[in-house]
């Protein structure tokens, strides 16, 4: 793996497998896997667990497997392993070994096999309902099944019709024999097999059974020797089932399970089946909609990363559930953008302005550094001319307390330009203002004006040299703090969570700026180049923060 682990701090998993260093567990290896399922897209829930997996292996200098956990066809395909391998490594890392779960069908049966060989194993007839029903409560235990007490031979016999194709969906089913009174609702003869006459994007038509996520994930950890498999908290009460499965076969290892808690972000919905139903209801623009919290969706957002684990570091790993500020997410983009984004200048809502005491002719080019702060990133050109634009809420024609822009009459500086002074306000014959005429001072390039104090500084692009661009405002998808609570979660989506401004100007660099290209439109906010959308004779910009933390107001 190439990345550096500075993103990974000290945590709970770290004294453990810091302990199992120390007493020579696992000899001393590391081997961890990140396990999606491909029926779907990542989002920044999976950031975290990317992050933790890739991160611990590369501090204690082992390895990671990613795993594709295949196992339901009917939802799977390679549209998801592709985008999903494409995340993980945008997110900077490599993986040691690419598996899948599918790889070890052959291994899964032989297992599956020797369970019913020791009696711990039955093909259970009854219907999905009639096994409801017995499964009992969380203070009720469950009754057994009917036919739980098949001989060997019988479970042997049907299990491998099953196989073979000889029932339907959902006629039988393999389940262990564990314990229908356990306190634990996940040992109370937990399936291990089902029929699903459906084809394999892998296999193809090969199976006609498929095992079951508790049965497959720990024998495929203990089959690639991973040490310490770590998930999230739901998986907590599964542990003993995952024990079990490993101590009753003979299999390569017994990986250690560690649990952690997971991502809850305000305002974010992170349900994989309601982010497919945002999707497939056209609520959102697919799936790498700026607004949708999957990898994709933040891409496109313009966020980078670097911010998304330097997020993940700074909410740290615990076992407590709790939900992250989104605040602390956009504090990291905004970190980020500030320290590395380039600065440009863009006036989002244009209204014109007439030098007038500048000949119609005026070229002046002048010299903008890049970064404020970084003297490596440069300079660029910038042409001053007669007529320039500004953005319309820098004039008031009757101004509110304490503002500090241009007004009839009054003084601003333009940007790394002179001072200039409102003389006259053209209005239309609704009464709107649609130009302003001004003079400038030829003493205020780069000096204060004298005698005077102006306080206002104003962004401007020049109306011979700005170029046309769509300028998109991204807002949050929903407007509750927790859309998942809500009855209906469409009723949570907000009415402005995006506003698209067709009339913006830019300065001309900005046209050529590669897809995904960041920067600071100055007094502004943060900007992405779309990587779908933008070119240099379509420019589209979407905004992936505002300059300050909105959410403390």
């Amino acid at each position: 793996m190439t990345q550096d682990d500075s993103h990974v701090g000290a945590n709970f998993i770290r004294n453990l497998i810091d302990a199992d260093q120390k007493s020579g567990k696992h000899d001393g290896r590391v081997t961890t896997r990140f396990p999606p399922e491909p029926n779907g897209y990542l989002h920044i829930g999976h950031v975290k667990s990317i992050c933790l997996n890739f991160g611990v292996a590369e501090h204690y200098n082992g390895s990671c497997n990613l795993r594709f956990d295949d196992t339901n066809p009917a939802k799977e395909s390679e549209e998801y392993v592709n985008a999903i391998k494409a995340d993980v490594k945008w997110l900077g890392f490599e993986w040691d070994e690419l598996r899948h779960a599918s790889d070890y069908f052959d291994q899964l049966h032989d297992f599956a096999v020797d369970l019913i060989k020791q009696g711990k194993a039955y093909v259970d007839s009854s219907s999905a309902e009639e096994m409801r029903q017995m499964r009992g409560t969380l203070t009720e235990p469950g009754r057994e099944s009917p036919y739980r007490n098949r001989t060997v031979e019988q479970n042997l016999e049907l299990f491998a019709g099953m196989k073979a194709g000889d029932f339907d969906d959902g006629e039988h089913i393999l389940r262990a024999k564990i314990d229908m009174s356990s306190g634990n609702i996940n040992l109370r003869d937990p399936a291990l097999y089902r029929i699903r006459k459906i084809s394999h994007v892998r296999t193809g038509d090969k199976w006609n059974i498929y095992p079951m996520y508790d049965f497959t994930h720990c024998l495929s950890d203990a089959i690639e020797d991973i040490t310490h498999s770590l998930c999230t908290l739901e998986f907590e009460d599964h542990r003993p089932l995952y024990d079990w499965v490993i101590d009753q076969l003979d299999t390569p290892s017994h990986p250690q399970q560690i649990e952690f808690a997971r991502l809850h972000l305000e305002y974010t919905m992170l349900s994989k089946r309601r982010l497919i139903q945002l999707v497939n209801d056209n609520l959102v623009d697919g799936w790498d909609d700026p607004r949708m919290p999957t990898i994709l969706g933040l891409r496109r957002r313009g966020y980078t990363p670097a911010a998304l684990k330097d997020f993940c570091e700074r909410i740290g790993i615990t076992k407590n559930d709790s939900v992250i500020e989104m605040a602390v997410l956009e504090t990291c983009i905004r970190d980020d953008l500030n320290t590395h984004a380039e600065r440009r200048l863009a006036v989002l809502d244009p209204i014109k302005v007439v030098i007038t005491s500048l000949a119609d002719d005026h070229a002046q080019e002048l010299t903008f550094k890049n970064h404020p702060q970084d003297d490596s990133a440069g300079t660029r050109p910038y042409t001053f001319t007669k007529e320039v634009y500004i953005e319309r809420e820098d004039f008031a024609e009757n101004p509110p307390p304490k503002y500090q822009r241009l007004i009839p009459g009054g003084e601003v500086r333009l940007r790394g330009c002179y001072v200039i002074k409102c003389t006259e306000v053209i209005k239309n014959s609704d009464g709107d203002v649609i130009e302003l005429h001004c003079t400038h001072d030829p003493d205020t390039l780069g000096k204060k004006p004298e005698g005077r104090k102006v306080k206002g500084v104003v962004h401007w692009v020049s109306a011979k040299t700005a170029v046309p661009a769509t300028v998109r405002l991204y807002d949050q998808l929903f407007n509750t703090p927790n859309p998942a609570a809500e009855a209906s979660f469409e009723a949570a989506l907000s009415p402005n969570s995006v506003t698209v401004l067709s009339n913006a100007l830019v300065e001309p660099s900005l046209a050529q700026a590669p897809a995904e290209t960041r920067f600071q439109f100055e007094r502004t906010g943060y900007f992405v180049a779309d990587r779908n959308e933008h070119s240099e004779s379509n420019p589209v910009f979407n905004r992936v923060v505002t300059l300050r933390d909105v959410w403390a107001k």
